[in-house]
């Protein structure tokens, strides 16, 4: 499908570095102690997850995983594929995964409970945005930024394509077929 796009901003750059204070703040209260492993899903996470381990000021480590479900597609194909795995051993470590967005909660499901099969002592979810309305597996959010409506957004890591990571701003694609 080819399609021209306008973007419109959801939420600033301004708005998102506020976010992602709060939630360093939610995360530095419960996981201060602990010297959490946190899992950021590539490729999306990447930007937040890194902005965010900044507002962080405590012993922590990050690993990364890679997994698909979308493909070139806007929708998820309901398919979840591991194409790059954990690095480090969750047995035992408080997790916390760093997903940019839940949308249908496939993906992030199926990440969970592959490592929750790990015996981690604790397992928490930080989304930086949630898309209820497109869920299709139940996933509980622990840290959230942001609830956004159904749209298609872009912007601060989460893609099209592969276009638009790079925006300082979340975007929602405005299309014009």
């Amino acid at each position: 499908m080819t399609y021209a796009a306008k973007l419109k901003v959801l939420f600033s750059r301004s708005d998102i570095a506020c976010t992602v204070g709060r939630l360093a703040s939610e995360i530095s209260r419960d996981y201060r102690d602990k010297n959490p492993l946190l899992i950021g899903i590539l490729k999306g996470s990447f930007i937040f997850l890194a902005d965010l381990v900044r507002e962080l000021d405590f012993p922590l480590e990050v690993d990364f995983v890679t997994l698909s479900s979308y493909g070139s597609a806007r929708e998820s194909c309901g398919q979840v594929k591991m194409l790059q795995c954990l690095r480090t051993d969750p047995c035992g470590r408080h997790v916390l995964v760093v997903e940019d967005i839940v949308d249908s909660g496939l993906t992030t499901s199926f990440l969970l409970e592959h490592i929750r099969k790990q015996n981690p002592a604790s397992l928490k979810l930080c989304a930086l945005s949630d898309k209820p309305s497109r869920r299709r597996t139940p996933v509980r959010i622990d840290y959230l930024g942001f609830t956004v409506p159904d749209v298609f957004i872009v912007g601060y890591g989460t893609d099209c394509n592969e276009e638009f990571r790079n925006l300082a701003d979340i975007c929602y694609l405005e299309e014009e077929v």
